[in-house]
């Protein structure tokens, strides 16, 4: 059976989450499709969580419009879709001569841009912003934020779904072809059939190949890996903003930093390593010792025992490894392959430019098809954006009183109850891989990362959803997190 829509977005990561939610707004058939089993799986979650400023890049380019104006729409964005962020402020570091000067052609870049608030201060105000930095100048930029990246992308996508966009995971496109009468046809590798009068191409790491599906052959994609290390919450508050080296030409990142999270962890990171393989995200122990290296020099305090975890993302850059920097995103309708809405290169400031990104998509669809607005279109996400944890201690025991299972602890470093497990695994898209349950609950990113939780989190899944071994999954259909012979109830799955 074909399932026709008006509009198809192929990629569920941020970007295609954020055009999901904007048509949303509209009385529009509309779809996305996704090769993981749940949103964001991939560069969308696998970033620092990092909102620039938009100082960074040339003047007119998307990239710097782009950045500027999605950076202004976080704050209502964020509170409609009950997802942390944290105006934190950044200082970009200079270390020498070659630095100083660097910042000011930022400085005056940026306010080019019309980034607001640009300040280049000195050592004393530095110290007094975060206490022990390092550096003899740097460029103060308080727009620069933290927001958790796949809390952004999750609370896009079931908005999005609320106000009636249908999503497909666990659906990887296998071949996209133009229709006669117009229009396209979108089969995926497990055999449904879509068609849809617009297509859109958010497929980031994938994107060149659903060019190629549709017969443009512009494009490649050089994946570049960027390796983090995760620190433990003990640490919290140590950094009162993010901290910048200033940036080097035809580096093909912003360099290793560190970097608060919303939820209390520091990261370090990230390297950059060119690669071949868009999925391979391995950490070596060469770049581990280095990320070790350099988060001492720049945090002292750090312990051995603060290293809780670590993993790796893949930028989409159309740079190759022998000419480095960075490429402007590609985002165009088309004119030669009717009805294809074309995003190619949206590594960063993606994250960040993500709801104007969208917006610009909207444009586009709408010179298709006519788009009407929808009066019943509701852009609040139900919810809270705090944690139990998090609560007054009056709330929690008025929670407790109505629902005990906000009163039993499951993943005990983070604190998380039965009931957020609960919630977890009975989101709206229907995600059930325990990295889903983790990216919305938190539960395993603590100390002991998932050493106490886990065996509880399966017993749940086993005992009140009625799952069997083979149905754990830890994130997709080719990572079953049981093997073997598994012992019935004494010692069974989940003991």
């Amino acid at each position: 059976m074909v399932q026709e829509y008006d509009v198809l977005v192929i990629g569920g990561g941020v970007v295609g989450c954020a055009i999901a939610r904007e048509l949303s707004k509209f009385r529009v058939r509309a779809a996305v499709v996704e090769k993981e089993m749940d949103v964001g799986l991939g560069t969308s979650c696998r970033n620092s969580g990092v909102l620039h400023a938009g100082f960074n890049y040339a003047p007119g380019t998307l990239r710097a419009v782009l950045d500027v104006k999605g950076n202004s729409m976080m704050d209502d964005l964020c509170r409609d879709l009950k997802v942390k962020i944290k105006r934190i402020g950044k200082l970009t570091v200079a270390l020498d001569d070659e630095d100083e000067a660097t910042l000011h052609r930022l400085k005056e870049q940026g306010e080019a841009n019309g980034v607001p608030g640009l300040e280049l201060i000195g050592r004393e105000d530095m110290q007094r912003i975060q206490p022990g930095v390092e550096g003899t100048l740097a460029l103060h930029s308080p727009t620069s934020s933290i927001i958790s990246p796949y809390g952004l992308t999750i609370g896009l996508a079931e908005n999005a779904l609320a106000n009636g966009v249908n999503f497909h995971l666990g659906r990887r496109v296998a071949s996209v072809s133009s229709l006669a009468g117009g229009g396209w046809s979108v089969e995926t590798g497990s055999g449904e059939a879509f068609t849809a009068k617009v297509l859109v191409n958010a497929a980031g790491l994938f994107s060149a190949e659903v060019c190629r599906m549709a017969g443009i052959t512009d494009y490649v994609i050089y994946p570049c890996r960027g390796e983090y290390y995760v620190l433990d919450r003990r640490l919290d508050g140590t950094l009162k903003a993010l901290i910048y080296p200033a940036p080097k030409k035809n580096a093909p990142g912003l360099g290793i930093h560190l970097t608060p999270t919303v939820d209390g962890n520091i990261i370090i990171g990230p390297s950059a390593e060119y690669l071949n393989d868009p999925e391979d995200h391995g950490c070596t122990s060469d770049v581990m010792k280095e990320l070790r290296r350099e988060g001492r020099e720049l945090l002292p305090e750090i312990r051995m025992t603060d290293y809780i975890r670590n993993f790796a993302g893949i930028r989409p850059k159309q740079t190759p490894p022998e000419v480095g920097g960075n490429k402007d995103f590609v985002i165009e309708d088309r004119k030669d392959v009717q009805g294809f809405i074309n995003l190619v290169g949206i590594e960063s400031p993606g994250l960040t430019s993500a709801p104007a990104i969208a917006e610009m998509v909207r444009e586009m669809v709408e010179k298709h098809i006519p788009l009407v607005p929808d009066p019943s279109f509701n852009p609040v996400r139900p919810g809270s954006p705090l944690f139990f944890s998090e609560l007054p201690a009056e709330e929690k025991a008025a929670l407790i009183a109505d629902n005990p299972n906000y009163g039993e602890i499951i993943c005990r470093c983070e604190k998380i109850t039965k009931q957020e497990i609960l919630d977890a695994i009975r989101n709206p898209l229907g995600a059930r891989a325990l990295v889903s349950i983790k990216y919305r609950a938190r539960a395993s990113m603590g100390r002991c990362q998932g050493g106490f939780c886990v065996p509880r989190i399966t017993r749940i899944l086993r005992d009140e959803f009625g799952w069997k071994p083979e149905d754990f999954l830890k994130r997709s259909a080719g990572s079953p997190l049981f093997v073997g012979n598994v012992r019935p109830e004494k010692g069974g799955a989940a003991r």
